[in-house]
């Protein structure tokens, strides 16, 4: 079977990395520390993601790299992502391996309609524009003749397999509800719709666009089920856990103020208005190109809710 690099060991990198090898693939991830990320049939390798010539070793024969990484500090995007993107792109060029990258739809900006992959790319701050550029690169490559790539955009997800502080919805929403207890939103309204993407679907996501060819040259929604406000997850992740609805109330002002000295909660006002308005996804090119479906919600929050409580 093909081989398949995953950088990068959060939920998506080991979502991604497991359902290849499932499918009876070699898999390798690599992550600074090469710790091994204890899942069947997937090797460890140590190297730095800038690192374009460890990358092109560790990728030598592939078939494909997974970037399923992110920057570990939110904030210092503009400065940490561009030479990672750039050794990925150099290592998918030097090996022949397509470049599939997870993503998310910073880049859009604010919208005011359901988005689909043909949405104009208009980022309203830094996060968006150093993603919108890294697109632009990968997708400028792919049509040169020079790369295979491809990009999976997920809106914020939910799910087991989160590392800790990287899911809103999970920590400050179905934990809350899940346990009884009133819900405060640290950003955003209640009542506005909104898409949330299921962690282990994007991991399975990326794993369908590396090995299937109709995937090249173009963007790609993650399949993902219908919006729900913070106040309906509120309600159906209290009745899974045999509680009441639960009261959804924002932070205090003033603890918001306070909370402002920390700069990954300042970087939260570039995405304020996906929590503040309708801010809906459509993945209805995705299902029908590839015949893939979101995991139901149902069955997604009940796994959410086991796992926050665990």
């Amino acid at each position: 079977m093909a081989g398949f690099v995953v950088v990068g060991a959060g939920g998506i990198g080991r979502g991604a990395a497991a359902a290849l090898a499932a499918q009876g693939h070699e898999v390798t991830m690599v992550t600074r520390s090469g710790t091994d990320p204890g899942l069947a049939g997937v090797r460890a390798v140590a190297a730095d993601a800038a690192d374009a010539q460890a990358l092109v070793r560790a990728a030598d024969g592939a078939q494909a790299i997974v970037n399923a990484m992110n920057p570990s500090r939110y904030y210092t995007w503009e400065r940490d992502w561009p030479p990672v993107a750039a050794a990925l792109l150099a290592a998918a060029e030097t090996t022949g391996a397509g470049l599939v990258t997870a993503s998310n739809l910073y880049l859009y900006g604010r919208v005011d309609a359901p988005m689909t992959e043909r949405t104009p790319v208009a980022p309203n701050g830094t996060k968006g524009r150093v993603r919108a550029r890294m697109w632009a690169d990968a997708l400028a490559a792919h049509e040169e003749g020079r790369v295979r790539a491809t990009e999976l955009r997920a809106s914020d997800y939910f799910g087991p397999g989160s590392s800790a502080g990287t899911s809103l919805l999970n920590q400050y929403v179905v934990a809350r509800a899940a346990a009884g207890s009133t819900v405060r939103l640290v950003t955003g309204v209640a009542d506005a719709p909104h898409s949330w993407t299921y962690l282990p679907d994007i991991g399975r996501f990326a794993a369908a666009l590396a090995t299937d060819d109709r995937s090249w040259g173009r963007a790609w929604h993650v399949p993902t089920e219908p919006p729900r406000t913070m106040r309906e997850v509120a309600r159906d992740a209290a009745a899974l856990a045999g509680h009441p609805e639960p009261r959804v109330v924002p932070l205090p002002r003033l603890v918001k103020l306070v909370a402002r000295v920390a700069p990954v909660v300042r970087e939260l006002d570039e995405t304020a208005h996906q929590f503040e308005r309708p801010f809906v996804l459509d993945s209805s090119a995705a299902q029908s190109t590839f015949g893939f479906r979101a995991t139901p919600w149902d069955e997604a929050l009940r796994a959410t809710v086991a796992a926050v409580a665990g």
